[in-house]
Parts: structure tokens; C-alpha cells; sequence
């Protein structure tokens, strides 16, 4: 019967996260997906590149806010429970409130590692694709990117400036910088059609003159018609991965082998050991704080909504929860500054949980 009781427990909390979880992380998703847009946009990138990178970011708003959405599925669940005199069949069958929290425990510790193996390979790799999208697709509407009187630098290494865009849809007074390989080059053409379909992008450029520089020799010479071609290109989106786009065990790796130099070069993540070890810290450390708000949120099973002062205690019980996961958030930034600030990041979710536990211990023991 125990059993039955603590399955029925988790369904009702892992329901409710579930549901809170997909609901919360499609509003964020949805709010970040116009800041996306904007980034793609401003890259020359389609609609179709733009849709599959906001979905290969879905992961990383859902590690951000699973500590959050636990703790609300944990608080509802348990007032519901008690709303609706359900904590009693525990109490009945034999199970006490230490018990009860055990299990609450034991299922945010599942929850934790959950949350440690999303941070540490599924986020990361999510973002490494997006990012790897974008560097390798081609550019796409590349005419509705060209305005007048703007230079346009969407592609590396090449900017390109238009004076006019005439209504049957050629340019006029085109001018054109490519330092996209060893020597670079400058065209002018007094007018320019733009292809740009599935099958070509080119630029045809009427009457003109190109400035080759080739180890500091200059070539000059007029053209009547020349096609410029713009599938070759890549555009300005930063080929480096970013620190939170390499996984946990790539990071170990860069971490260890920086211990002895300033600068490591495995994975091209040529950053600080001070990043490395607060993005560890995120990924590895942080997950602990989901046990501790697991302990805090059943201080709510000590009382009874029938006692005056209950309103108070959940109260209390929610406020003091969330400054912890507040906590938690914040004080990652500064663990790093200082070897002090470093073990101080390390003992105080170890202080809450132990001290949280006692002081839950000791209650029920008086009670």
C-alpha cells in the first residue's frame, strides 16, 4: 500500500512539472524567438535556419528553469495534498512525515542528476548544432537585406554598398569590397541585378572597373558585364564555439590541461580557467540546490491548514524557498572572485541542507 501511495505522489508531482514545464518553456522560448530572429535576420539567414535554431535552444531554457518548476510542482502538489486531506492516507498507513520527506528527497535527487545531465550534453550539444547551422548554411534572402545608402556586412570579410534600388528591381552605383581571400579587391559598377534563387546567387554587375591588390600590386581594369557570386560566401556568425556550447567533459579537459598553462587550445575554447570553472560550477554544483528546496518545501507537511497560522507558514515557507533559488543564481557570478568567495559557493548549499534537515527532524521529534 506504501508503495501505491508514493507512486501516486509522484505522478502527481512529475504531471504537474511536466505540464508546467513545457507550458513555461514554450512563453520563454516564444519571448527569446523575436531576440533570434533578429540575430538570424541581421546574418542573412531564411526563415527555415531561423526556426531550427530557436528549437536547438529549447533545451537551454529548459535547463534554466527546471529548479523553479520543481519547486512550484512540489509546493502546489503538497497544498493540494493538504487542501484536500489527502496527507492523511499517509499518515494513516503507517507513514511519517521523516518518510514522507525522504521520498520528496530521493525524487529531487533524481531530479538533480535530470538537471546535471541536460547542462552537461544535451544543452551544450543543442547549441554547438544551432551554431554549426548557421555556419554552414548559405545565405538566404539576400535582397531583402540590401537597402539604400547602407553598407550591407552581413558576409565576412566582404561589404557591399548600393546608392539606389530602381522600382524594375536593379541597383545603381554599386560598390563592392571582397577581402574574403589572400588579395583582396574593389569593384564599382554604375548598375547590378541581384539573382538570388535556390539554385544561384548572383550579383550581375554592368559596366564598372575592379581594383585587384595582390601582394601590393594594384590591377585596374573596366568591365562591361561580370557576375559576382555570393554562394561562396560565409557570413559574420562566430565559428568559435562558445564556452556554454562545449560539453561537461570537453570542459574537463580544457580545465585540466590549463592547470599548467594560461591558455588551452582543445576544443577552441580559448577562454579564462576562472569561466571554465564557474561554468563547471553551473553545470555540476549548482544542481544541488533542487535537494535543498526539496527539504524547505516540505516544512509545509509539519503544519496543518487547519492551525490559524498556516497561511503565515506557507507563506514563509514560499518566500524563504525562492531566495534560495535566487541565491543560488546570483551568487554563482561571484564564486569565482576569490579563493574565499570559491569554498563559500562550495559549504553553503551543504549548510542549508544539513541545517534544514535537522531543523525538520527536530520539529517532528516535538511535535
Amino acid at each position: 500500500m506504501k508503495k501505491l501511495i508514493f507512486q501516486k505522489l509522484n505522478q502527481d508531482i512529475l504531471s504537474f512539472f511536466v505540464t508546467s514545464i513545457i507550458l513555461m518553456g514554450l512563453i520563454v522560448w516564444t519571448l527569446q524567438a523575436v531576440n533570434y530572429f533578429d540575430l538570424v535576420a541581421e546574418d542573412g539567414h531564411g526563415l527555415k535556419i531561423y526556426f531550427y535554431f530557436t528549437i536547438l535552444n529549447f533545451p537551454k531554457i529548459i535547463h534554466r528553469i527546471l529548479p523553479f518548476i520543481f519547486f512550484i510542482s512540489l509546493f502546489y502538489t503538497l497544498i493540494m495534498y493538504e487542501f484536500r486531506h489527502e496527507l492523511n492516507i499517509f499518515w494513516l498507513n503507517g507513514i511519517n512525515k521523516i518518510q514522507l520527506m525522504n521520498k520528496i528527497v530521493s525524487l529531487s535527487i533524481i531530479m538533480m542528476f535530470f538537471q546535471i545531465f541536460l547542462g552537461s550534453f544535451v544543452s551544450p550539444s543543442a547549441q554547438l548544432k544551432g551554431r554549426d547551422l548557421l555556419k554552414n548554411s548559405n545565405i538566404d534572402f539576400f535582397t531583402s537585406l540590401i537597402k539604400e545608402g547602407k553598407f550591407i556586412n552581413v558576409v565576412k570579410d566582404l561589404t557591399i554598398f548600393i546608392n539606389k534600388k530602381n522600382e524594375n528591381g536593379s541597383y545603381t552605383d554599386i560598390f563592392i569590397d571582397d577581402s574574403t581571400k589572400a588579395s583582396s579587391k574593389m569593384i564599382y559598377a554604375k548598375n547590378g541585378i541581384l539573382i538570388d534563387n535556390e539554385k544561384q546567387k548572383i550579383f550581375k554587375l554592368l559596366d564598372g572597373r575592379v581594383i585587384n591588390n595582390e601582394k601590393s600590386k594594384i590591377n585596374i581594369f573596366e568591365f562591361d558585364e561580370i557576375d559576382f557570386n555570393l554562394k561562396t560566401f560565409d557570413t559574420n556568425t562566430i565559428i568559435v564555439p562558445k564556452i556554454q556550447e562545449i560539453s561537461s567533459l570537453g570542459l574537463l579537459s580544457c580545465f585540466f590541461k590549463k592547470i599548467e598553462s594560461e591558455k588551452f587550445s582543445s576544443f577552441n575554447c580559448e577562454k579564462t580557467i576562472l569561466e571554465v570553472k564557474q561554468e563547471l560550477l553551473k553545470r555540476l554544483y549548482k544542481p544541488i540546490y533542487i535537494p535543498i528546496i526539496a527539504i524547505l518545501t516540505c516544512f509545509l507537511i509539519i503544519t496543518s491548514s487547519k492551525k490559524i497560522n498556516y497561511k503565515k507558514i506557507k507563506n514563509l515557507i514560499f518566500i524563504t524557498t525562492f531566495i534560495i533559488i535566487v541565491i543560488s543564481e546570483a551568487s554563482l557570478r561571484y564564486s569565482v572572485s576569490s579563493e574565499f568567495l570559491f569554498y563559500t559557493y562550495l559549504l553553503f548549499p551543504w549548510f542549508i541542507f544539513i541545517t534544514s534537515y535537522l531543523i525538520f527532524f527536530k520539529i517532528i521529534k516535538n511535535v
